[in-house]
């Protein structure tokens, strides 16, 4: 039997939906954590989850993006679990390799 092909690649565009958020981790990483909306075939926007890690994305990558940018993210889908007050949890993110701010369309003259 031949080995499983696998691809983790996640390439989304859609909008900060919310401030992003920094945090620092008991290890001392620190991470910003962004919702983004991303249309879904035509339908409702979907809020995803974005992990941006300073250590592997650089926080300057972020310098500049807020609540209603259009953004680029690139990176992998990931599940993380945690700990809180209700006990063991999980979330499934986007772990983001790369982040970059879209710039509004000019309509020509």
């Amino acid at each position: 039997m031949q080995p499983m092909v696998t691809v983790n690649v996640v390439v989304l565009a859609g909008t900060v939906a919310a401030e992003p958020v920094e945090r620092r981790m008991p290890s001392g990483d620190e991470v910003t954590e962004l919702r983004l909306s991303v249309p879904e075939a035509g339908k409702r926007l979907l809020p995803l989850p974005i992990a941006v890690w300073h250590a592997s994305v650089g926080k300057r990558a972020l310098k500049g993006i807020v609540k209603g940018d259009d953004v680029l993210v690139y990176g992998t889908l990931a599940r993380r679990f945690y700990r809180s007050g209700a006990g063991a949890r999980s979330l499934t993110e986007v772990v983001a390799t790369g982040i970059k701010k879209l710039e509004p369309a000019v309509d020509p003259p």
